[in-house]
């Protein structure tokens, strides 16, 4: 699905990626109509601007996160602002592209994202495993904490190398084993540990400071 307010944006992307071999199950021009149409169109990914006439991005974001079967987002922007970033990813959205991207670097994002990667548009991802590390130093309020899921010795490795930044395909090649293999260790892990996308498991792995 693809959510912006420019109609001629809008139209362009949604047939670049139709002309790519995706299908675009809907369209949006604010917010509201988003939140409206994903459940029955059941996006697996969203490409979401940030600037919408009656929302901003960041709250769509939220609220397609709580839905059912909640989208993977793709934050598809002019701004590059810092804030902005943290902002998106703080609410769930798996990527970030400024909107000077090209062609090939937004559909391969699409198909990342919908693989579960985390893509950034060059020079992010540093800024949001830095603001994780951040947060994961500060102190937090003493509170008695349910044991943690039991992950296994792979699993376990993954997300170590997860928490440092590396591609799934990087992950593969360290570790000797499938880039589907890897895919799938990440999503058993997010499912064990009630996690929705990579940016909340590289912060869980940071704050058990598996990243050192």
């Amino acid at each position: 699905m693809v959510v912006d307010d420019h109609p001629m944006w809008r139209d362009a992307v949604a047939r670049d990626l139709a002309e790519a071999g995706f299908e675009v199950v809907a369209t949006a021009g604010d917010g509201a109509k988003a939140v409206r149409v994903a459940p029955a169109a059941r996006p697996t990914v969203v490409l979401l601007d940030l600037q919408l006439p009656d929302t901003t991005g960041v709250e769509v974001t939220r609220r397609l996160l709580a839905s059912g079967a909640p989208p993977r987002v793709l934050i598809l922007s002019a701004s590059g602002e810092h804030r902005d970033v943290l902002d998106a990813v703080k609410a769930g959205a798996t990527g970030y592209l400024v909107k000077s991207a090209g062609r090939e670097e937004l559909l391969d994002a699409v198909r990342s994202v919908h693989a579960g990667e985390a893509v950034f548009t060059p020079g992010l991802a540093g800024l949001v495993l830095g603001e994780y590390r951040r947060l994961a130093a500060s102190p937090a309020p003493a509170a008695a904490e349910p044991a943690a899921p039991e992950l296994t010795p792979r699993e376990t490795e993954v997300l170590r190398l997860v928490a440092k930044g590396l591609e799934y395909k990087r992950i593969a090649s360290r570790l000797g084993i499938a880039h589907r293999t890897v895919q799938n260790h990440v999503q058993n892990t997010l499912t064990k540990l009630h996690l929705h996308n990579r940016a909340q498991l590289v912060r869980y792995a940071i704050e058990r400071k598996l990243d050192e």
